[in-house]
């Protein structure tokens, strides 16, 4: 049975349709996935995350336990700052990707998939070692993602801008936003500036409507899973059981500079180097003949499978149907031509240049 996240009766509320995800009841849209989409490029948007996983991570050997369970490398990371990076098995398959944060020595504070959040958990519990404590926050919080141009100054509505991370990837704790302590986040999902709030599951709906108040003046529109996903597929970004799996190494994912191979040991480095140089890789399709190309679509060119894709749709801001996909390596180069089996009729495509949409700063 789904659950529902602190906010589900404000989805209600707004008017949302309401769809199962990882585990939990959440709105895939309120007007329309093309107008949220568009919201968040051109004004801003704010979604529901509260269906994340956070666990938290103390004690003295904890760098040293994140530096064996995770590809990247966390040595360097500093108070205030995050990090991305997939967490490998054995085999030198992906078990997910997170966030880390640091909250201060021996503290840190990760962020999981929703619906890989027990499996990470369980994960991190049977291989810990040394002297630290993981926990499983998640209930405690609520988090809400605020993205888009006009993400910052709605913002300012709210907080002074000292209490604003002011580069991506880092975070100010404990902020107060009109009397709920929060964790603000210069992240997001969307390819768009933005922040992720983080805050007690309790205060769910209060700060959701300060929020919302904050943004009327700015056009903020409530966004649901729907945009959430062609949003993150026009910036080319990772979802988990597409864009990665257990089998897919993340070096084949094209996520090789979080992969830190002169780390003196991580789980799955050996495996991963033992596999070599990939066979297959991710690359981004455009469609270029009639129709639209979705995900677990199988590829070919020279009259033979060479691949298939891992997510597609037409996005609307890039006004393209796209997608990704993972293919042989020779089939890689930019502007090679193949097909794809759409229920049984050979839609043409092109390899072209991810992401399909970067924004401009």
């Amino acid at each position: 049975m789904e659950k529902k996240t602190p906010l589900y009766d404000t989805h209600v509320k707004y008017g949302g349709k309401i769809v199962p995800f990882g585990g939990f009841l959440l709105p895939v849209q309120y007007s329309s996935v093309i107008e949220e989409h568009k919201a968040v490029r051109e004004k801003a948007g704010l979604f529901d995350v509260s269906h994340m996983g956070e666990i938290t991570l103390k004690g003295p050997d904890s760098l040293k336990f994140l530096n064996h369970l995770l590809t990247n490398d966390y040595t360097s990371l500093k108070p205030g700052s995050a990090r991305y990076s997939p967490m490998a098995n054995e085999n030198g398959g992906t078990v997910d990707d997170l966030i880390v944060y640091m909250r201060g020595e021996n503290d840190y504070f990760i962020v999981v998939n929703a619906a890989n959040k027990d499996k990470d958990y369980q994960w991190m519990l049977d291989h810990v070692s040394g002297d630290c404590e993981l926990k499983d926050v998640s209930d405690s919080y609520a988090q809400i993602a605020l993205q888009g141009p006009l993400a910052y100054s709605i913002m300012l509505k709210l907080v002074p801008e000292e209490c604003l991370p002011q580069k991506n990837y880092t975070a100010i704790f404990d902020v107060d936003i009109k009397g709920i302590c929060s964790i603000i986040s210069r992240t997001g999902y969307t390819g768009e500036d933005g922040f992720e709030i983080y805050y007690p599951a309790e205060k769910a709906a209060e700060l959701w409507e300060l929020v919302m108040d904050a943004g009327k003046e700015f056009g903020l529109i409530p966004c649901g899973l729907g945009a959430r996903d062609t949003l993150r597929l026009e910036a080319a970004m990772p979802l988990y059981g597409h864009e990665l799996t257990d089998e897919l190494s993340p070096v084949e994912a094209c996520l090789t500079r979080f992969v830190k191979l002169d780390k003196d040991e991580f789980i799955g480095k050996e495996a991963i180097i033992a596999r070599g140089e990939p066979k297959e890789i991710r690359v981004g399709l455009q469609v270029t003949g009639r129709g639209i190309v979705r995900e677990h679509m199988d590829i070919y060119a020279d009259g033979r499978k060479i691949g298939h894709t891992t997510s597609g749709t037409m996005c609307p801001y890039v006004g393209k149907a796209v997608a990704m996909a993972m293919v042989e390596k020779e089939y890689s180069e930019l502007g090679t031509k193949v097909t794809v089996d759409v229920r049984g009729r050979s839609v043409e495509c092109e390899v072209v240049k991810l992401p399909f949409y970067k924004r401009q700063k």
